[in-house]
């Protein structure tokens, strides 16, 4: 039996994650901040870091910049060297008979000849937007005890979240016999996590038949099932998808919250604190006398004179005497000026509120009036700050609200609260 670091990972980094909405506007999903130091791709290569795999592709698509950036030579996740390497792996666009990724399947279809470049007995794949820890190594040795086509990693999650996975109905030994991908009416509530070890000559077997069948969930799978064996692998720990912007707040206040099961530092996440343009190696954060903090986490070369509560700063925010931020997650460098207040905000890089500005102002009443823009995304009274907005002193925004990337007036009306609303960029 071969070791484990013979697989070869391709790793799924491409998707819109338009949920995410504002937050996406300017880079892929898994490029997005997590956990004031963090980025959401960090989790996956750590993963393989930890794993001791050595040959990794990342399969990019939309606004990659940002991500490519960050990713870099693979140095800060040990993936350089003669045998040891990452790749960033576009779509083949402007080719014959290629367009853009259409879906899971057809991305790695697209990238055939990477995996017979890089010979392995398995093939490895992985979403790069997902928050979790999970031992590979132990994944791939199952896969091969087995003697499985394919191994999928799964989890239960409640029977009311089961429509937005594929599902597998699974027999004593864990073979799944069945599958339903997003069920309306399901029955199981064991999902897939959109992690798979492939043989890879069965890969390449299934990805050769039929250029139509574009997703693993939807097409792959159920053929595969009546073929071959297929297999749940069963995960138990701490697995999130932040899809969507409650999903990102909750995973964010899972990591300063009592026993969520969340912890990047003893999971091992690595970040790039020498991405170019976005360097984290900085000052410890200072906190002034008189201010207060609680349950919140602060990032090297914050400056904290007001009041943090329950809350994620990354590095260079600063809270300015007499301000209040709670219950957010502000990104780098941003300013919160004396008198004002942030509660239940996600605010991207670079943002400026004013002095005694409101942002996320009105009660419990006013978290119910859901974005008329954008009802699926803003509804529990988050509000969205796009990267380099400023906010005028003195100016109230409310609830559900999106203040659009640059958005700026030289002044602005001290107006009652404005609920559910976006506001445009200048």
């Amino acid at each position: 039996m071969r070791d484990a670091n013979d697989a070869l990972v391709l790793l799924l980094a491409g998707g819109i994650g338009n949920r995410l909405n504002i937050l996406v506007g300017h880079r892929a999903k898994p490029a997005v901040p997590f956990g004031g130091i963090y980025r959401i791709i960090d989790f996956s290569l750590s993963n393989v870091m930890n794993a001791g795999l050595s040959r990794v592709g990342v399969l990019t698509q939309y606004k990659p910049l940002s991500l490519m950036r960050h990713i870099g030579s693979g140095q800060a996740w040990d993936f350089t060297g003669r045998s040891r390497g990452v790749e960033i792996l576009p779509p083949r666009t402007g080719e014959k008979d290629s367009d853009w990724y259409k879906g899971t399947a057809d991305a790695i279809r697209q990238n055939i000849d990477f995996i017979k470049a890089n010979p392995s007995e398995q093939v490895v794949i992985l979403s790069g937007d997902h928050i979790y820890r999970m031992d590979l190594n132990d994944m791939i040795a199952c896969h091969r005890a087995k003697k499985a086509g394919i191994t999928i990693g799964m989890m239960v999650v409640p029977m009311s979240e089961i429509h937005q996975f594929g599902a597998g109905i699974v027999d004593e030994d864990n073979r799944i016999v069945d599958w339903e991908e997003k069920p309306k009416v399901a029955r199981t509530n064991l999902a897939s996590m959109g992690i798979y070890v492939f043989d890879t000559e069965y890969l390449l077997a299934m990805l050769a038949r039929d250029r139509s069948e574009i997703d693993f969930g939807m097409h792959i799978i159920p053929k595969a099932i009546e073929e071959r064996q297929v297999f749940a692998y069963p995960f138990y720990g701490y697995w999130r998808d932040v899809g969507t912007i409650q999903a990102y707040w909750d995973a964010n206040m899972d990591i300063i919250g009592p026993d969520s099961g969340i912890s990047p530092e003893a999971w091992g996440i690595r970040p790039n604190i020498e991405t170019k343009r976005r360097m984290m190696d900085r000052a410890p954060a200072r906190f002034a006398a008189g201010c207060t903090v609680r349950s919140s986490l602060i990032a090297a070369g914050c400056v904290i004179e007001g009041t943090v509560i329950n809350s994620v700063l990354s590095p260079g925010v600063i809270v300015r005497k007499g301000a209040a931020v709670r219950d957010s997650v502000i990104f780098e460098d941003s300013v919160i000026e004396a008198g004002a207040e942030v509660d239940l905000v996600v605010a991207d890089k670079r943002i400026h509120v004013g002095c005694g500005a409101a942002v996320g102002c009105g009660d419990a009443e006013a978290k119910k009036i859901i974005n008329k823009d954008f009802p699926t995304h803003l509804y529990s009274g988050i509000t969205l700050l796009g990267k380099e907005a400023r906010i005028p002193e003195g100016m109230k925004i409310g609830r559900n609200c999106i203040v659009q990337t640059g958005f700026s007036r030289s002044s602005a009306p001290l107006e009652e609260c404005q609920h559910g609303v976006v506001f445009s960029a200048a």
